[in-house]
């Protein structure tokens, strides 16, 4: 192997803010998306949301909106577009309405890793997602490939795993 795996650091910051984040009162869904800071070797915040639908945080992942420094050309419409090919972070605490008239607000983390990341990209990012979800004791990692795969039906599917 000719890199060792970087396992990114989770900025001091960013653990407090997802403690808060953890046991908030609101009710309504909110998200907090993470990227790693390849530079200093850090999980980093870099985007939060309130009340927020799965759908409309689907449309703020990078393959939509392109932010973090490894980007990739793409032919798209007859134009060159570029597309994030990095591994994204978020964790999302969703108002979870059961059958039986119940309401939770499961606290899910979500890992995007597109299938054309670069394998060392895939790796730190894989190997920092394993420190993030110990770190902070999450219990409901989901993955996907694509952000058409997050859809509510996808995320109400995944959580009914722990019904």
């Amino acid at each position: 192997m000719s890199e060792s795996l970087v396992v990114c650091d989770v900025d001091e910051a960013l653990v407090e803010k997802l403690k808060a984040f953890r046991f908030r009162k609101a009710t309504n869904n909110a998200a907090i998306i993470m990227k790693i800071d390849k530079e200093k070797q850090l999980v980093v915040l870099e985007e939060e949301y309130e009340d927020i639908t799965v759908e409309d945080l689907r449309e703020e992942l990078p393959e939509r909106q392109p932010r973090y420094p490894w980007l990739y050309p793409a032919l798209y419409g007859g134009q060159v577009v570029f597309l994030n090919l990095a591994g994204t972070f978020l964790v999302y605490s969703y108002q979870l309405h059961h059958d039986d008239g119940r309401v939770s607000y499961p606290l899910c983390f979500i890992f995007s890793s597109p299938c054309d990341c670069k394998p060392e990209q895939q790796m730190m990012y894989a190997g920092s997602k394993n420190k993030l979800v110990k770190t902070l004791n999450l219990t409901k990692v989901f993955e996907v490939r694509t952000t058409e795969e997050l859809t509510e039906e996808w995320l109400k599917e995944k959580l009914g795993l722990f019904s």
